[in-house]
């Protein structure tokens, strides 16, 4: 501590002794003035930085975004793998958020209408978000799903979905869905689709948004970052996560 004293002083004297000097006062000033002007500088340019990221995800994947009523197979007549439906928050008794309701609700509006579209359809519910210890979204989604009327062995479980990037690798690598629905908010799908085509996935999504949510603004605010982060995560295409075993769509989701 006695060092620490002596050394604040040492510094204290020396900055006492710039200021007394007129000019290693200007010097001084100088100095600061140029780091103020450089640190401004970067500011800028990361904020624009940003911006542009977040101007050219939202162009080039807005018109991947449509309605459950406009869904149906592709132009090539190939049904979708599954529709992946992204987690978000579940309160502490249980229930869950209004984000995250109106997210399952939407879910099984596209899957009635995918597979009411064909008897030959049989697009699952893929429910990824985090389950840790007692905190399980996804426990949650299923239970909603079902509820909805939706048969529970067409729902399928990702208990590792503990971000967006997380839940479309593993959406792919694991449960080896490669045409996909997502349905999340409007704000949240620029992302997830820019994501599941840099992961060379081809994915539309559902907008989830059924009524306005408390702390939007903080959300979307939040996601100007998380997409400027995404873009490099995206493009190195990693996992850090471990992988299950491989997981059939076809088969029983009750299984996972």
């Amino acid at each position: 501590m006695k060092r620490i004293r002596t050394m604040a002083a040492g510094a204290f004297a020396g900055l006492a002794e710039v200021w007394r000097s007129k000019e290693k006062r200007r010097s001084f000033l100088g100095i600061v003035a140029r780091a103020a002007l450089l640190m401004a500088l970067c500011v800028v340019l990361m904020m624009g930085g940003v911006l542009t990221v977040n101007l050219s995800m939202l162009h080039t994947t807005t018109p991947k975004i449509t309605t459950a009523e406009d869904l149906g197979s592709d132009a090539d007549g190939k049904p979708f793998d599954c529709i992946l439906v992204l987690g978000a928050g579940v309160w502490a008794d249980g229930s869950a958020s209004p984000m995250l309701y109106d997210r399952v609700v939407t879910a099984c509006s596209v899957y009635n209408r995918l597979n009411g579209a064909s008897e030959k359809a049989d697009v699952p519910l893929l429910m990824s978000g985090d389950h840790t210890g007692s905190y399980n979204e996804v426990g949650v989604m299923k239970q909603l799903a079902t509820e909805q009327g939706i048969p529970s062995e067409r729902v399928f479980l990702d208990h590792e979905g503990y971000s967006t990037y997380e839940s479309l690798y593993r959406a792919k690598h694991m449960f080896g869905a490669k045409r996909i629905v997502i349905v999340t908010q409007e704000y949240h799908l620029y992302r997830a689709l820019h994501i599941a085509r840099e992961l060379g996935m081809e994915a539309v999504g559902v907008s989830a948004d059924l009524r306005p949510y408390r702390k939007q603004r903080i959300y979307e605010a939040r996601e100007y970052l998380a997409r400027f982060k995404d873009l490099f995560t995206a493009a190195e295409g990693e996992y850090n996560g471990s992988l299950d075993l491989p997981v059939d769509l076809g088969g029983d989701g009750n299984l996972t």
